[in-house]
């Protein structure tokens, strides 16, 4: 599995865990909703930064979203 698959499966799970929508989370990190599907997806590669957004709007920390990755 790829570095963006594996990102994507984890944010996508940490989303679900918050019940929250694809689009709920884009607007919440300042992303639009198509990026957000297709990072979820693992078929971006995705920014520290935009990962930090993210992160910031699952309130974890980007390390949560990073564990377990080698």
């Amino acid at each position: 599995m790829e570095l963006n698959e594996i990102i994507g499966e984890k944010i996508k799970s940490l989303r679900l865990e918050k019940n929250l929508s694809q689009e709920k989370l884009a607007g919440m990190a300042e992303i639009d909703r198509r990026y957000m599907q297709s990072i979820e997806g693992g078929k971006r590669n995705i920014s520290l930064n935009t990962l930090l957004k993210i992160a910031r709007a699952l309130n974890v920390k980007m390390s949560i979203i990073l564990e377990n990755i080698d």
